[in-house]
C-alpha cells in the first residue's frame, strides 16, 4: 500500500506526521500507530515505534563520511540495543535496495540532492519497518530524482512495505499512489483511491450542429450543468457536469429527441488536481 497524504503548504500534513511519530504533542484526540496509542503507556509507545520507520523534511549526515559510514553511526546509536546487531547487519541490503551500493564508499558531499533523498530512505529502512513514513520525500528534486524515488518507494510497497507519503505535489501523488488523504486545514476533505476521487464529478464532451438548442434542451434536464456562459448558436462543442445519477446514454437521448444532432459525445474526469482545488478551496472546505 502507497497512501499519499495531499494538501497545500500549511494545512498541517508535517505536524500529522510529528504527532504520529510522538514528537509533538496535540491539543486533544488520541493517536493510534498499528493499533497501538502513540500517547499512551510507554511499552505501548515503544513498540508500536520500533515497526516505523521515518524522513521528517530533508534528511541530515555527516557530509565527510561514506554513505555506508553514515548508516552504520546511525546504526550503533539509533533504536534499541538488542538490535543493534540486525541493523548493521542490513547496511549493505539497504543500500542495495535503494540503488547505492556502487556510491556507497562516497563521501556524501560528492552525493545529489536525490541520492541524498535515497540514502534518507535507506536510513528509514534500517530497522526492517512495516509501515514507512516520509515527509515530501521528492521536495526539491530534478524530474530525474523525482522519478529515482517514486519508482524506490512503488517497489518497497509492492513487496508489502506501507508506504505513507505526505505531498503537495498532486502529478506525483496521483502516479504512485493507491490511496490519497486530502488534508485542508487541519482536517481530511476527502479520502479514496484516485480514481475515485476524479470520478466523484463526472462531465461530458459533446459535440452539436446547435449550442443555443443544445443548451436549452440541457437546461431542462435535472442534474445535468452545462460549463460556459452565454449559449452560442451553430455547431460546436459543449461540457456539461452529471449529477443525481443522470448518465451519458439520458442526456444522449434528451438531445435526440429536442431535435440536436449529436456527432459526437466522450465521458471526461476531473484531474486530481480539479478535485483537490475544489476540496480545499471550495465552498464546503473547513475554514
Amino acid at each position: 500500500m502507497l497512501y499519499g497524504f495531499l494538501g497545500p503548504n500549511g494545512a498541517g500534513k508535517t505536524t500529522t506526521i510529528r504527532m504520529v511519530l510522538g514528537l509533538v504533542f496535540p491539543n486533544g484526540g488520541e493517536v493510534e500507530l498499528l493499533g497501538r496509542p502513540v500517547f499512551g503507556p510507554s511499552g505501548e509507545r515503544e513498540a508500536a515505534l520500533r515497526k516505523v520507520g521515518a524522513l521528517v523534511e530533508e534528511p541530515g549526515f555527516w557530509r565527510y563520511l561514506s554513505g555506508r559510514k553514515n548508516l552504520e553511526y546511525f546504526a550503533r546509536a539509533a533504536g534499541p540495543a538488542e538490535d543493534r546487531s540486525a541493523r548493521l547487519a542490513r547496511v549493505d541490503e539497504v543500500l542495495r535496495r535503494v540503488d547505492l551500493q556502487e556510491a556507497a564508499g562516497k563521501r556524501v558531499k560528492a552525493y545529489s540532492q536525490g541520492m541524498r533523498q535515497r540514502l534518507g530512505i535507506a536510513l528509514a529502512l534500517l530497522g526492517d519497518p512495516r509501515i514507512l513514513v516520509l515527509d515530501e520525500p521528492t521536495n526539491g528534486l530534478d524530474p530525474q530524482g523525482m522519478r529515482e524515488v517514486r519508482t524506490l518507494l512503488r517497489s518497497l510497497a509492492d513487496d508489502g512495505t506501507t508506504v505513507f507519503v505526505s505531498s503537495h505535489l498532486l502529478a506525483e501523488v496521483e502516479a504512485m499512489c493507491d490511496e490519497v488523504g486530502v488534508l485542508a486545514h487541519g482536517r481530511l476533505v476527502a479520502e479514496g483511491p484516485p480514481s475515485k476521487l476524479r470520478a466523484a464529478s463526472e462531465r461530458l464532451r459533446i459535440e452539436v450542429d446547435d449550442l443555443a438548442r443544445a443548451r436549452a434542451v440541457l437546461g431542462g434536464i435535472r442534474g445535468v450543468v452545462s460549463d460556459g456562459d452565454a449559449p452560442a448558436s451553430g455547431p460546436g462543442t459543449i461540457r456539461v457536469r452529471l449529477a443525481d445519477g443522470v448518465g451519458p446514454a439520458a442526456v444522449n437521448a434528451a438531445l435526440v429527441s429536442g431535435g440536436v444532432a449529436v456527432s459526437a459525445l466522450a465521458p471526461e474526469h476531473d484531474s486530481l488536481e480539479d478535485v483537490f482545488v475544489s476540496l480545499v478551496q471550495g465552498e464546503d472546505a473547513p475554514r
